[in-house]
């Protein structure tokens, strides 16, 4: 066969398993948008490399040297899909790793069958033959992506590469799975022919398997990170009761005081101290809010919010902001009976804006943070300001990995990006002006 004949056919064949391999890489990261689409190009150099490198290879190496081009194959293919990933979903390189392995098992899934059909069907008509298995093929990778889709895959996929503490082990675990199974694919060469169909039957079985185990480890973490939100809830909800009960103590303690205060302010009235008496009153009405007042305004606010998720977050924050010296103003004018969206998730959003807002503002002579809950009927407004000393560029806070406070930091507001763009309901807006900076986030309607 020449060489040019070999590579466009190499090519051909990559770009058919690249196509798989992005259709699932959607699922896997749970992309519902179409703008991701404009991307795809992009990822074209991809297939051309490792097809061009096999066919190379082919020529290049006595014998064929199937071995070393498998291995040469994958790894640039690797290598390419995670490159185009990170630049498309802006993940940081480990991430994209794990996204692309994890589509790779799925995608051997399907060279697999692709592979046992045409061993087996319309031998003697390859025109035939190619057309069949394509359609298949197609069939076979739209159906599993809309199966991946129904079951949430993607969603708790997400999850355990943003919740896990250890990016590169979670890479490398996935990868390494994906290399066994596809090394388990690679083995069919020295499989004799009658055992060809219980042989594939056995690597799509290890396909299974491995996504399964994918899937236990993201549910695992889905049910851990939920425990722990529980008992959140459940301290937080102490810490409201002793809030409450310390209002009980200080509205009994002022009482006593006052009946002191009143028979002083009689005193100065029956001797017709007039300013003295308004200096008085006046010293009272700011000691009622200095010590009971704006207990009670804030417990008032919190009390509107009815989503536990949400009010044992706030409770938390504003404990935090109180230890660190952060004026906090919360308003919450009506009752917050739902978030509209995925409780969780709005509250993981929450706990990111309140969090990059505290650093802010810390950073300031007089830091504050300004939260503001509207119910919206079933959906909810949030805007959270604070003020700001340094200068923001509205392209780069995004990034993952970018941050003012050094390496290693600046993964909340790129997860934040991605849980609002996987809410169709959500939308989300940032501004800067006046050494004020403003977050908002509107859900409508239902999750």
């Amino acid at each position: 066969m020449p060489i040019q004949v070999m590579v466009l056919t190499a090519c051909f064949d990559s770009a058919l398993a690249h196509a798989a391999l992005a259709a699932y890489l959607f699922a896997v990261l749970d992309e519902r948008s179409w703008r991701r689409l404009k991307k795809l190009p992009a990822l074209l150099p991809s297939p051309l490399a490792a097809g061009t490198l096999n066919a190379l290879l082919y020529y290049a190496i006595p014998g064929g040297g199937i071995l070393v081009r498998f291995l040469a194959g994958s790894l640039s293919a690797a290598l390419g899909c995670t490159l185009w990933t990170r630049w498309a979903w802006g993940l940081g390189f480990w991430r994209a790793l794990s996204a692309v392995s994890m589509a790779g098992i799925l995608q051997i899934a399907l060279t697999t069958l692709t592979q046992f059909l045409f061993n087996n069907i319309f031998v003697d008509n390859e025109g035939l033959q190619f057309a069949v298995v394509l359609s298949i093929a197609c069939a076979v990778v739209l159906l599993c992506t809309a199966l991946l889709y129904r079951l949430g895959f993607g969603r708790r996929f997400r999850l355990l590469l943003e919740d896990g503490p250890q990016p590169r082990r979670m890479a490398l675990f996935l990868y390494a799975l994906a290399c066994v199974v596809e090394a388990s694919y690679f083995l069919h060469r020295g499989v004799s022919s009658e055992f060809f169909a219980l042989y594939y039957l056995i690597v799509l079985a290890a396909v299974g398997l491995a996504t399964g185990l994918v899937l236990y480890l993201a549910q695992w973490s889905d049910a851990a990170r939920k425990m722990e939100a529980q008992r959140d809830v459940i301290a937080q909800q102490q810490l409201y009761e002793r809030d409450l009960e310390d209002i009980r103590r200080e509205v009994r303690s002022f009482r006593h005081d006052y009946k002191n205060l009143l028979a002083g302010l009689s005193e100065q009235a029956d001797a017709g101290e007039a300013d003295a008496l308004l200096e008085s009153l006046a010293q009272l009405d700011a000691g009622f809010d200095r010590r009971i007042g704006e207990k009670i305004r804030a417990s008032t606010q919190l009390g509107n919010v009815r989503v536990p998720q949400v009010r044992s977050l706030l409770l938390s924050k504003l404990a935090a902001m109180g230890a660190q010296g952060v004026d906090c103003r919360l308003e919450v004018l009506y009752p917050v009976e739902a978030v509209g969206m995925d409780v969780w998730d709005f509250t993981r959003c929450l706990g990111i804006l309140l969090d990059n807002a505290v650093e802010g503002a810390l950073e300031t002579q007089s830091p504050w943070v300004e939260i503001v809950l509207l119910a919206q009927g079933e959906g909810l407004f949030l805007r959270l300001a604070n003020p700001y000393a340094g200068t923001v560029d509205p392209e780069k806070i995004w990034a993952e990995g970018f941050s003012t406070k050094g390496e290693g930091r600046g993964l909340g507001l790129s997860g934040y990006r991605r849980i609002v763009e996987g809410c169709p309901s959500a939308s989300a807006s940032t501004s800067w002006a006046e050494g004020v900076f403003v977050q908002e986030l509107t859900v409508e309607g239902r999750p």
